[in-house]
């Protein structure tokens, strides 16, 4: 029977930090939501264990045993399909989706991506933002539309740059603002207040015209 709470179905390719981060937040009713299954592109990602070690349903679906990468993404789909579930989330998933996929879960997945979105899009943010000489940097959760890291952003996390910082230590801070607003905007969905209408986010009856921007200090990230 399907959940009551919102259902949620998660795809890593590593640890999976965002996604323990989020079943931790169901698990404690801090969001009205629930972790249906998790899933990867590898069968080796950490993850994976860790979701099993929760009780969590986990599956790998390796693109290599696929002909092409279409039928890889239509096995994904209904695997996921299966599980029933209300909303998808990436957490490290790291696969650049099909359109057709995509278009499956219009309004229905998000991702979460480590920069201040349109700034910084695809890998390596943090140290592009070292280079480039940013003085704030941090992390943005968005729907995902067929524009690689280019869907509308609905929550964004800001903090300082430090002086002399490496990649290693502001990807630390920005994985732990991560870790707080990814679960804060799947509990909007879930509660009602975030919404996709008409082709576009909504946040308490209104059209998101721009990200609701939350600053970080030093003594948290």
């Amino acid at each position: 029977m399907k959940p009551a709470r919102l259902a949620l179905a998660v795809l890593i390719s590593g640890r999976g930090s965002n996604m323990l981060a989020i079943a931790r937040a169901c698990a404690q009713r801090e969001i009205d939501a629930q972790v249906v299954c998790v899933g990867s592109d590898r069968a080796d990602a950490p993850g994976l264990d860790a979701a099993r070690g929760l009780d969590l349903e986990a599956f790998a679906l390796a693109p290599v045993s696929f002909a092409t990468r279409e039928a890889h993404e239509s096995a994904l789909s209904e695997r996921l399909d299966a599980a029933r579930p209300d909303l998808v989330i990436l957490a490290g998933y790291m696969r650049i989706l099909g359109a057709k996929f995509v278009a499956h879960y219009r309004g229905r997945m998000l991702n979460i991506h480590p920069s201040l979105l349109p700034k910084f899009k695809g890998l390596h943010t943090h140290r592009r933002a070292i280079e480039a000489g940013e003085t704030e940097h941090g992390c943005s959760v968005h729907f995902v539309t067929e524009e690689l890291d280019g869907g509308p952003v609905v929550l964004q996390g800001r903090i300082g740059m430090r002086a002399g910082e490496d990649a290693e230590s502001l990807s630390a801070r920005v994985q732990a603002m991560e870790h707080i607003l990814y679960s804060r905007a799947i509990g909007w969905m879930a509660a009602g207040r975030l919404v996709w209408h008409g082709d576009r986010p909504w946040l308490d009856g209104q059209a998101l015209a721009a990200p609701v921007v939350e600053d970080f200090d030093a003594e948290t990230c």
